[in-house]
């Protein structure tokens, strides 16, 4: 094998998966609601089990006074102390941070 159709075969490759890549984020720029739910969870779950939890699955308008973002709604419940805590959260469906959460 040549060394020239070594480098095309890379630069082909190299130039599909950026084609793909771009192509995927158009179609799909958002985190799925469930990848998100489950690191919410995660996290809850390093302090004491929870007993319920959910999220929309459609993301809706979050503005924080300065700038206005897609996100997430969902909700933890846990039992702390024999008390049912419930908190709700909203997750930007960009990249799955928690950007408000209120114990309610």
């Amino acid at each position: 094998m040549k060394l020239r159709d070594f480098l095309i075969g890379v630069a082909t490759g190299l130039a599909a998966a950026i084609i793909i890549k771009e192509a995927s984020e158009r179609i799909s720029p958002f985190v799925p609601a469930n990848q998100v739910l489950d690191n919410v969870k995660d996290e809850f779950k390093k302090e004491s089990p929870i007993d319920g939890s959910w999220i929309y699955m459609k993301t809706e308008d979050f503005n924080n006074g300065v700038m206005t973002i897609p996100v997430y709604r969902g909700g933890i419940t846990r039992m702390n102390n024999g008390q049912l805590e419930t908190f709700e959260f909203a997750a930007d469906a960009r990249s799955g941070v928690v950007v408000d959460l209120v114990k309610s």
